[in-house]
């Protein structure tokens, strides 16, 4: 019996429409519950730090304990524009020094200080929030990225706390497949902006 075909170690994977892509943050309720009732971040949100945006759900469910851990309770699925997405990672910096992509720590020090964006590939989850053998991105916005995705990219914002609670029930039920079909459908993201370095290469278009 052939193997299961797995995804190439790099990918962007999302659910996304022609003009938008998904990602994921978990936000304590006073953040949370406002974005998700108004479409759009508070004035409480701090727009001068970094924040970090995933497209996978199972690794955002990872980060924030399928919403129960303390100040991310309030699970949020915010839709943006593809064009802001496309921006931030054209403008993004690896987080960690890679020899064979930077002349030096320090050049990538400079770097890292004046980009608006990071990016960073940690392992995908499975439903049991175990690590696979490929990469989910994870894309941090500071600065202006941040300004322009909460005032500018973000088209919409859904509490999806209760699809997270619903799929940790069936996986801890050992109803997989049900839970399964209720995981977003993530496909591989095709950007035409020049892609990232990724862990210390360059990034083939995708």
């Amino acid at each position: 019996m052939n193997a299961p075909l797995l995804p190439p170690r790099y990918e962007i994977r999302a659910r996304q429409t022609a003009t938008t892509v998904t990602v994921y943050q978990a936000y304590h309720p006073d953040i949370g519950l406002p974005a998700a009732r108004d479409g759009r971040f508070p004035d409480v949100w701090k727009r001068d730090r970094m924040t970090w945006i995933k497209p996978s759900f199972l690794w955002m469910m990872y980060r924030c304990g399928w919403g129960t851990k303390e100040g991310q309770e309030v699970v949020l699925a915010v839709e943006i524009d593809r064009g802001g997405l496309q921006w931030a990672l054209a403008h993004a910096e690896l987080s960690h020094y890679a020899r064979d992509v930077h002349p030096d720590q320090r050049s990538w020090q400079r770097s890292l200080r004046t980009a608006p964006a990071r990016v960073q590939w940690d392992p995908e989850r499975d439903l049991d929030l175990n690590p696979l053998p490929y990469r989910s991105l994870q894309l941090g916005l500071g600065g202006e990225a941040a300004r322009r995705y909460a005032d500018e990219w973000t088209v919409s914002v859904r509490d999806v706390t209760p699809l997270a609670r619903e799929v940790r029930a069936a996986v801890r039920a050992g109803e997989r497949e049900r839970a399964a079909a209720l995981l977003p459908v993530e496909t591989p993201l095709d950007l035409a902006a020049p892609r990232p370095v990724r862990d210390g290469r360059r990034a083939p278009d995708l």
